[in-house]
């Protein structure tokens, strides 16, 4: 096999990136842009070298411990439980919540052998135990397995004293009813409000 198709396959193990845009990629990267494949060939090496999972939150960093966990000015009295490091980057940009995070790396899923040890569920546990925290926010998915987990979740919280919230789903911003799923507008007249 050639270093071209080496290439285009192996850029296809990136999520939504099919065979022809790992065709497009490949052929721009060293027909177009040779100094940027170099940099990404660079900084990939070198986060696969340096980065890891933070030993409290269990986000990806550098660092050793990141940048949240770090800090003194996050409150410790909320935590945000997500599925995926990339999670936390929506959650900061959209989002004014200044809490604690603690991240899954996925979702209870015992058909794909994913359970309570492959979450580490054990060091959520200990990281609730420790610190005085109040409010445990369950921000995982609204597929069948984010809410098994979320389910779960909320049961350790409550063994532990902890209130739990989860994120409101249902009809989004600016969205039209007709347009919108059947189980997403169940669920959303099931969680509705006062006004």
């Amino acid at each position: 096999m050639s270093l071209v198709s080496q290439l285009i396959k192996s850029l296809q193990i990136l999520p939504g990136v099919g065979a022809k845009s790992a065709q497009r990629m490949t052929f721009h990267l060293l027909q177009k842009n040779q100094q940027g494949a170099e940099a990404i060939a660079h900084t990939l090496l070198e986060a696969l070298q340096k980065v890891k999972e933070c030993p409290r939150c269990r986000t990806l960093t550098e660092l050793e411990l990141c940048r949240i966990c770090a800090s003194e000015k996050r409150n410790s009295q909320q935590i945000c439980v997500v599925e995926s490091a990339a999670d936390i980057i929506h959650m900061e940009q959209a989002t004014d919540y200044r809490g604690r995070y603690f991240v899954l790396h996925g979702k209870l899923s015992p058909i794909d052998g994913i359970g309570i040890k492959e979450l580490k569920l054990d060091l959520l546990v200990e990281i609730l135990a420790e610190n005085p925290v109040e409010e445990m926010i369950i921000a995982t998915g609204s597929t069948i397995e984010g809410e098994t987990t979320a389910q779960y979740l909320s049961q350790l919280a409550e063994s532990a004293g902890i209130t739990a919230s989860r994120l409101a789903h249902g009809v989004p911003l600016g969205g039209e009813i007709e347009y919108i799923d059947s189980n997403t507008l169940a669920h959303a007249f099931g969680s509705r409000v006062k006004i």
